[in-house]
C-alpha cells in the first residue's frame, strides 16, 4: 500500500476513534443540573435489579467507565503518532515551486495527451462497432430472405 492511501487509513482510523471515545464519553457522563429552573436529573438505574447484585455490578460499571475514557485516549493518541511518522516518512518535494509547476504542466498536457489517444480509439471501435451490427443485421436479414415460407 502506498503512503497516500496509508496515511487516508490512518486518517479513517482516527476519525472513527475520536467519533467513537466521544460517544462513549458523552453515554457515560452522569447528568448534570443544567439550571436552578430545571428538576434534579434522574439516578442512574442500576443494571441488575436485585440488591446484593446491583452494588456489584455498579462498582464493577463505576470501574470500567473510568478505565475506558483512558484506554480509549490512549489509543487515540498512538493512531495521532503513527499519522505523524507517516507524514514524516513523505519524500521532501525537490525543487524550486516553479519546477514543480513546470512539472505539473508538463504532466497535464501528457495527460490530455493520452485522453485523446484514448477517445481516438473508443471513436474507432465504435466505428467498427456499428459496421459489425451493420453486418450482422444484413446477415440476419438474409438468413430470413432464404427460409422457406411455410
Amino acid at each position: 500500500m502506498d503512503i497516500i492511501s496509508q496515511l487516508q487509513e490512518q486518517a479513517n482510523t482516527i476519525a472513527s476513534l475520536a467519533f467513537n471515545t466521544f460517544g462513549t464519553l458523552q453515554r457515560d457522563a452522569p447528568p448534570v443540573r443544567l439550571s436552578p429552573n430545571y428538576p434534579e436529573p434522574p439516578a442512574p438505574a442500576a443494571a441488575n435489579p436485585r440488591a446484593e447484585n446491583a452494588a456489584a455490578a455498579a462498582a464493577a460499571s463505576a470501574t470500567e467507565i473510568a478505565e475506558q475514557p483512558k484506554l480509549m485516549s490512549a489509543a487515540l493518541v498512538k493512531a495521532a503518532k503513527q499519522f505523524d511518522a507517516l507524514v514524516a516518512a513523505l519524500p521532501v518535494s525537490e525543487g524550486a515551486e516553479e519546477d514543480q509547476l513546470k512539472r505539473i504542466a508538463e504532466l497535464q498536457a501528457e495527460n490530455e495527451a493520452v485522453g485523446q489517444e484514448l477517445q481516438d480509439q473508443l471513436d474507432a471501435a465504435e466505428e467498427e462497432l456499428k459496421q459489425v451490427q451493420d453486418l450482422f443485421n444484413q446477415a440476419a436479414d438474409n438468413c430470413l430472405n432464404l427460409k422457406k415460407p411455410d
